[in-house]
């Protein structure tokens, strides 16, 4: 049973860093397409950066060139490098696995049917 827990969530000042990590377990890590999603309170979950088993991203636009999706097969973990820009809400970032049978990365929550539980973030000023 495919288990994700993810950790490194906290407070960060606007125009600060934080890195979050997702460790795996029970399933082949390697052969799976990764993602982040995040979700505030009231609005719905929206994918934020994505990694495929071959190691190709993609990413929303508003992270682009701020965020950084990395995976460590070997450690079967996940992470996101997260360089802030301005305040925002409070939100809970949660780790993402589908098998990879598309050939690349996708940000379609609907295709991604493993989930953590969540760690959360908020960028003050």
């Amino acid at each position: 049973r495919a288990q994700l827990v993810e950790s490194g969530g906290g407070s960060v000042q606007s125009g600060g860093s934080l890195r979050l990590s997702c460790a795996a377990s029970g399933f082949y890590f390697s052969r799976y397409s990764m993602a982040w999603f995040r979700q505030v309170p009231g609005q719905e979950r929206e994918g934020v950066a994505a990694i495929d088993s071959r190691g190709q991203t993609m990413y929303t636009e508003s992270v682009k060139g701020r965020f950084t999706i990395s995976r460590d097969n070997d450690k079967m973990t996940l992470n996101l490098q997260m360089n802030s820009r301005k305040p925002a809400a409070p939100a809970t970032y949660y780790c993402a696995a589908m098998e990879d049978y598309r050939g690349h990365p996708t940000l379609s929550r609907g295709q991604f049917d493993s989930w953590g539980q969540g760690t959360q973030v908020t960028v003050s000023e």
